[in-house]
């Protein structure tokens, strides 16, 4: 039997260029793999957003932004399951359920709360106890909601209820898939059933790509503002890229290159032919090179890319009479697992039809 390969992506902005080589770019490739081993399950997790508490036309712009991106990327609504999380209504129902055997010690100790709770907060340092005051006290009309709090209860969910047993997830994701894991060891356990198994991380079989950002540092992220977005212009791509964190250069050759360089050359190897990167290789080497021409060619082989697919977008945006044929038929897809894993749960922990 073919295994389950689940994953979501929160609702809060467009996709940008690690979105599309670090996993997008993949799951295309798996999906129209005739030998693939994998049943796809892809989602935007409109209910995850609803943590950071995005304004309600901002929330329905940015699921119709990553549906539209999802599609023009690649993904096949005929070949893959394309759901928006809220349109499952089984997935809060069981999130209730799975919430009464997680504790709420084992959730404030995860690191992700912790860092997102003192950003909520206004709080520095990494003093725990400053947070859990905060926290309980009463001494300010700052708050963390409960939502924050449950997070990993719900992703857990969303995989569970799916019976999935991959999930590509990025190195911040990890604690919250090992609680996965824990939490289906605990239902097992306590209603002595073998019911849940333990997913995996899944890495494509490959190495992981880590797309840099821009700023000289770290990897591209939304948050970080370091992005080259999918539906970027070919003027704003362009003066992003021509932007990005350099040095003055090598002066003796053969020198090592600092981390924003070394970025531009990742950047390089990502979009480029290997003749390039040696090109551009060799001319640090020898102390010729001109970052403005490097930057001119990423940007170059970033656009062959991201032109059609920004094409794309923009002709699947103006269609909403599609995209809510894609989301129906993604949403009856996905129920199939999810209803008969919630009766199945209902069942076992006691929730039972006289």
């Amino acid at each position: 039997m073919k295994e389950i390969v689940l994953s979501g992506i929160r609702a809060t902005g467009q996709l940008h260029l690690g979105n599309y080589y670090g996993a997008l770019s993949k799951f295309v490739k798996m999906q129209n793999d005739p030998e693939s081993k994998y049943i796809n399950y892809f989602f935007i997790a409109d209910l995850h957003a609803l943590t950071t508490a995005p304004e309600p036309d901002k929330l329905h712009e940015n699921v119709k932004s990553i549906l539209a991106e999802y599609l023009a990327a690649g993904l096949d609504p005929e070949k893959s399951t394309i759901f928006v999380q809220s349109d499952v209504p089984e997935i809060p129902e069981m999130y209730l359920l799975l919430n009464m055997h997680v504790g709420i010690g084992e959730l404030m100790r995860t690191a992700s709360f912790k860092d997102k709770a003192r950003k909520m907060l206004g709080l520095t340092g990494d003093n725990d106890e400053n947070i859990e005051k905060e926290i309980i006290g009463a001494n300010t009309n700052k708050r963390v909601n409960a939502g924050l709090l449950t997070y990993p209860t719900l992703m857990a969910v969303d995989i569970l209820i799916q019976k999935a047993t991959k999930v590509p997830v990025g190195k911040d994701q990890e604690q919250h898939l090992e609680l996965t894991r824990r939490f289906a060891r605990r239902f097992n356990s306590f209603y002595g059933v073998d019911y849940f198994s333990e997913p995996a991380n899944f890495d494509f079989g490959g190495e992981p790509v880590k797309v840099p950002g821009l700023d000289g540092s770290g990897k591209m992220g939304k948050s970080e503002g370091n992005c080259i977005y999918l539906l970027d212009d070919e003027k704003t791509l362009r003066k992003k890229v021509m932007r990005a964190v350099t040095d003055e250069g090598p002066k003796v050759p053969n020198s090592p290159m600092c981390e924003a360089v070394q970025n531009l050359f990742t950047l390089l190897k990502i979009v480029s032919t290997p003749d390039k990167v040696q090109y551009f290789t060799d001319a640090y080497n020898n102390c010729s090179i001109r970052y403005g021409d490097l930057k001119k060619e990423i940007a170059e082989d970033i656009l062959k890319v991201t032109t059609p697919i920004r094409e794309r977008i923009i002709d699947i945006q103006n269609d909403d009479a599609y995209l809510a044929r894609v989301v129906k038929a993604g949403a009856e897809k996905a129920r199939e697992n999810a209803s008969k894993t919630l009766r199945d749960v209902r069942e076992i922990m006691g929730i039972r039809p006289f």
